[in-house]
């Protein structure tokens, strides 16, 4: 029998328990080490031959044609994502090397200590009152212009980014992680990055990332929902206003033109009792987006440490029941 994704065969009860240990070491790996600029990364690889497709395919297509390049785009990246880490996964002879891979590879597919390290820069600089270090800070990690941005802008942008990547930069990766093992992990990776390199609904990229946008919504609408409900047994967990979370969860979950990245952002707005989102600049442009949540105090720069709580919470909650519902089909 395999596990999905997981090419561990199971010979009674060991390989399981070395696949479930695997994935607890990498988890607390990425919470102890996070991401070091210096460590090479399988996802900046794949972002790299993400990037020369790109150039290779895009710009020598006709227009009429880039949707079907866009196909080919993802086709060419997901097979070779998926073969190699089966491949390697394959050639762990001993139970034990097997554990030892698997947790290099959950440690590199998890991404909640860069999440919390690189928002709360923003958070640190706001706090000591260098408004223009938590500018550049927060330029680092939104896709919209932020010289525009005062105080609040910056602090809610961070806000906004921590609660949105908690659904798709951890609780999404974490998700496939456990129910597809290391194979499902950067598949799923090799496609949010897709979408975050070629999904954007501009004149050069509306048609050549139309594919790995479409697929990238799809694989993170059962992480959203699942995020958003984590994350409101996470707010009760936390003293945080959970009945808000859960109010505001039910009314502004629509609130996006992604029918997934207002999950999380409604309920973190509700958790904090504050208003998020609302019009922003993206290159150039202003885009006018409704507001989630409702102002019943003002955002400050400690409302960014407030959601990392919340997403480490919805982390943990999700390892525990992830590694329970593991156990109990192994038994």
């Amino acid at each position: 029998m395999l596990l999905a994704g997981g090419f561990i065969k199971k010979k009674g009860s060991k390989n399981v328990m070395n696949w479930i240990i695997g994935i607890i070491i990498g988890f607390f790996l990425d919470l102890l080490l996070g991401d070091p600029y210096w460590m090479p990364h399988p996802i900046r690889w794949i972002g790299s031959y993400i990037g020369w497709l790109d150039k290779s395919l895009r710009k020598k297509t006709e227009r009429k044609k880039q949707r079907a390049m866009g196909i080919v785009l993802v086709i060419l990246v997901l097979i070779p994502v998926a073969g190699i880490t089966a491949g390697i996964l394959l050639l762990c002879k001993d139970g034990w090397m097997l554990t030892g891979i698997i947790a290099i590879m959950s440690y590199q597919i998890l991404a909640a200590r860069c999440l919390q390290v690189e928002s709360m820069k923003v958070c640190n600089a706001l706090e000591n009152g260098e408004v223009e270090k938590a500018r550049a800070a927060v330029s680092m990690i939104v896709g919209r212009d932020t010289s525009v941005l005062d105080q609040t802008g910056i602090t809610k942008a961070a806000v906004e980014t921590v609660a949105e990547n908690t659904s798709d930069g951890v609780i999404a990766p974490l998700f496939y992680l456990l129910i597809g093992g290391p194979v499902l992990g950067f598949v799923y990776k090799a496609i949010n990055t897709m979408d975050s390199m070629v999904g954007y609904k501009n004149k050069t990229y509306m048609q050549f990332g139309w594919a790995a946008a479409k697929l990238d919504d799809i694989v993170n609408w059962i992480p959203a929902r699942l995020s958003a409900i984590l994350m409101i047994i996470s707010a009760y967990l936390l003293q945080m206003n959970g009945r808000n979370a859960w109010k505001i969860w039910r009314r502004d979950r629509r609130k996006h033109a992604s029918p997934n990245s207002a999950q999380t952002e409604s309920v973190c707005a509700g958790a904090l009792g504050v208003a998020l989102a609302g019009d922003a600049v993206y290159f150039g442009k202003r885009v006018k987006k409704p507001i989630i949540g409702d102002a019943i105090r003002e955002i400050e720069a400690n409302d960014i440490w407030r959601a990392n709580q919340l997403m480490y919470s919805c982390e943990v909650l999700l390892l525990i029941l992830g590694v329970g519902i593991r156990f109990i089909l192994w038994k």
